[in-house]
């Protein structure tokens, strides 16, 4: 057997060509698959809105669907490789430079068509359970869901730990009717199912800014500027999720692709408005918490000056048996009432007198 180093350049040589979707044949080492159920979360094939029974792996569901001439396939990957999607990806035919995207996430809500392909972007979002706004440094967590959407197929794939999609294929189908109208029906409830959390977060949170709203303007208390900060922070995270979100449903709406019927588009316009409001709530968040850093710093601003007026007022008091003393204890023989018998007490209640009267007018005036 030769040793392995001589057979490293084979190997390399044959990944590359898999990769590239040749169909080269070698006789070193074939290409290692990755079983399907350590990446594919579900694969269900459905026709006339009801699922077909049995397990499905992907190349013999669409096999199944295309042999009838009907029904569609439905994949959930769960943060896949970008080895684990390629043997998907050549049976879907579905574009690198969206297969890329589903890959390494990090992308911005959108909607691009490639050929008679949709590929859409959501971005993901869940509230971050805490004691109480004052103590948090996370509020809000979020993933991506990308959807793939053809004729007969609807590949999703999910980043991230929250927002699964059981739930919505369920849903699905127990209702058999909506399930028929195609992959379409697939990526509004998607759609559907992501606002519809973008309404929990926002509710969660709007409670978070009430609670920290109520801390800011109750008396006699301190608030660090940097918590609201902190909370302005995962509100653009927030809004990063869903404003740009606004434009591809708004596409969808307009008709962008054939892919999505007449009678589904009316769904995605509930969506739409929903988002709509969602949107708005956002952004009066983003202008409430500048009010409340604005409050905060005011506040700050006050309690310092009242601080500079009570160390203005004490040294005011102090500086008047500070001049007395230093006056009589200029070393000068001959001076008033340096050797009288009352001199002392006259002093003494000169000073008490002065120190009284502006004690007075200080606590007259607030300073004190």
């Amino acid at each position: 057997m030769p040793p392995l180093s001589s057979l490293r350049p084979a190997i390399k040589a044959a990944g590359s060509r898999a990769r590239l979707g040749r169909n080269a044949h070698t006789s070193v080492l074939p290409r290692l698959r990755v079983p399907v159920s350590a990446y594919v979360v579900d694969c269900g094939v459905y026709v006339d809105g009801e699922r077909l029974p049995g397990r499905w792996t992907h190349d013999a569901a669409i096999d199944e669907v295309r042999e009838r001439g009907e029904g569609f396939v439905w994949i959930g990957l769960h943060e896949p490789t970008e080895d684990q999607i390629t043997g998907i990806a050549e049976t879907y035919g579905l574009h690198e430079l969206a297969v890329e995207d589903a890959v390494h996430a990090h992308n911005r809500p959108k909607l691009e068509r490639y050929d008679d392909t949709l590929f859409m972007v959501l971005k993901t979002v869940s509230y971050v359970g805490h004691v109480e706004p004052t103590t948090s440094n996370e509020i809000v967590e979020t993933g991506e869901v990308q959807a793939f959407v053809g004729r007969d197929f609807v590949v999703t794939v999910r980043h991230g730990k929250h927002t699964g999609l059981a739930a919505v294929r369920r849903k699905l189908e127990e209702d058999a009717e909506q399930l028929a109208l195609g992959p379409a029906a697939v990526l509004h409830a998607i759609a559907d199912h992501v606002v519809d959390t973008y309404l929990e977060v926002t509710e969660a949170i709007e409670d978070d800014i009430d609670e920290l709203e109520a801390e800011v303007f109750a008396p006699r208390t301190t608030m660090d500027p940097e918590q609201i900060y902190v909370m302005k922070r995962e509100i653009l995270e927030l809004r990063r999720a869903v404003t740009p979100l606004l434009k591809p449903l708004h596409k969808i709406t307009e008709g962008y692709s054939s892919l999505i019927p007449h009678e589904v588009r009316s769904y995605f316009r509930d969506v739409e408005d929903h988002l709509s409001g969602v949107a708005e709530r956002v952004a009066g968040f983003n202008e409430l918490l500048t009010t409340l850093v604005d409050a905060v710093l005011a506040k700050v601003s006050m309690r310092q000056n009242s601080d500079m007026r009570k160390i203005t007022a004490y040294a005011a008091l102090i500086t008047v048996p500070t001049m007395v003393a230093g006056i009589y204890g200029m070393n000068f023989d001959y001076m008033p009432e340096l050797h009288w018998q009352f001199g002392y007490p006259l002093v003494i209640m000169i000073i008490v007198l002065a120190c009284g009267l502006l004690y007075r007018n200080f606590r007259k005036n607030n300073w004190l």
